[in-house]
């Protein structure tokens, strides 16, 4: 082996290392693809069964087990909701396996990275807050520092979300990942990045809390009003995450008094807050598959011939094109209350399709319930012309797969 090819094998393994530390940080989310492992929740050992964690992680597992499950949950959603913020985007938050979730392309310092990171942290904030609500952990409860009478004339009462509670056990089990890291290095740039944009997904619940209210009085009058804080659900904090990921802001690690922070890689845009999103790198434009990006491609995607956005077919594709499909899916109602489904698919040409609801084509035992349910698929359904005619041309879709690469 000569010279050359043994500063290439290094250069390699240091890249492999440095990679692999880097998605590291966030293996723990793996918890939600845990069926509970081999040891009972009760167990001394359920904490060393978990996958994922490093030895931060596993300590404070050990000390907190009534609120792994919790953990558990937040991660579980945290997925969820990237998969959901995500359907119609090129990089639709695909998992490649249990163990490495995501692949690749949270080793890369980009938008998706923030956005994983920062519905993370939310997730677990916000699914450890619900169990203090709802009286599922005794080391915390309703957040009781949030009474007497408001300067809006009612009464603060009932049980506030303990917001405080669940953004600081977020921050101690999801951080531990990155204060493990060296505060100055190769990887200080990432390490900022990441914990910046967990506090962003923490702080995206905080600043969106909402005061619900009862009235108390007679026949229903409001004589007194009690509040109290709670947190929106979920879904709301995904939106709100995924506006950050559109407007996030690119960043670079400089030194500053031998300490690292981050500054726009601009210097003509303004700096970042604390509740925006950073990431460090430009995305792959997820186009075609890319083992080293972990891009999958988007052939076979499903896209939106009409529309002009990301979901469209010129877009979703790639400018690669697209093929229509037609499919007939009847679904029917048998007399013991079962519903059975039928589906056929050709390749040919659709027109057009639309749902459509038919309440009376069959007459049942129970007359109330709907007779059956019929996805029809525009001028393949010659017979059902008469429920045809309650689906307007002008609003019908059409079904598209995106093509591969020719």
């Amino acid at each position: 082996m000569n010279r050359l090819d043994l500063l290439s094998l290094l250069l390699g393994v240091y890249v492999l290392l440095y990679l692999t530390s880097v998605a590291d940080s966030i293996k723990w989310l793996s918890l939600a693809m845990s069926s509970g492992a081999t040891a009972t929740i009760s167990s001394a050992n359920y904490c060393d069964s978990l996958v994922g964690l490093v030895k931060r992680q596993r300590r404070i597992c050990k000390k907190n087990l009534e609120v792994m499950e919790s953990v558990k949950l937040g991660a579980h959603e945290a997925i969820q909701e990237c998969q959901y913020q995500f359907k119609n985007r090129r990089w639709n938050c695909s998992m490649v396996d249990p163990k490495s979730l995501f692949g690749n392309v949270l080793k890369l310092g980009t938008r998706e990275a923030s956005f994983v990171h920062a519905i993370s942290a939310a997730g677990v904030a916000h699914a450890v807050t619900r169990a203090c609500s709802s009286g599922k952990l005794t080391k915390c409860g309703c957040d009781r520092t949030v009474k007497g009478p408001s300067k809006d004339g009612f009464e603060w009462s009932g049980c506030s979300d303990n917001i405080a509670y669940g953004i600081a056990f977020s921050k101690t089990f999801v951080d531990a990942r990155e204060k493990k890291s060296k505060k100055s290095g190769k990887n200080a740039g990432r390490r900022l990045m990441n914990l910046h944009n967990n506090e962003a997904g923490r702080l995206a619940i905080e600043q969106n809390m909402k005061v619900e209210c009862k009235c108390h009085g007679v026949s229903g009058s409001c004589e007194l009003r009690t509040c109290w804080r709670a947190m929106a659900p979920f879904r709301e904090v995904g939106a709100i995450i995924k506006e950050k990921f559109d407007g996030a802001t690119e960043v670079k690690s400089v030194m500053t008094k031998n300490h690292p922070r981050l500054v726009p890689t601009n210097p003509q845009f303004k700096p970042h807050t604390k509740y925006d999103l950073v990431y460090l790198v430009a995305s792959p434009d997820f186009c075609e598959p890319d083992p080293k990006t972990g891009s999958f491609g988007t052939k076979g995607r499903v896209c939106n011939k009409t529309s002009k956005a990301i979901d469209g077919c010129e877009l979703m594709c790639c400018g690669r094109g697209y093929e229509t499909r037609k499919r007939k899916v009847v679904d029917r109602l048998g007399e013991d209350g079962s519903w059975s489904k039928s589906e056929t698919v050709h390749s040919s040409m659709l027109v057009g399709y639309e749902t459509v609801r038919i309440d009376q084509m069959t007459k049942l035992v129970r007359p109330s319930v709907a007779a059956t349910r019929i996805t029809i698929w525009h001028q393949t359904l010659a017979n059902l012309s008469s429920a045809l005619s309650l689906a307007s041309p002008s609003n019908l879709q059409k079904p598209c797969l995106c093509l591969g690469k020719q």
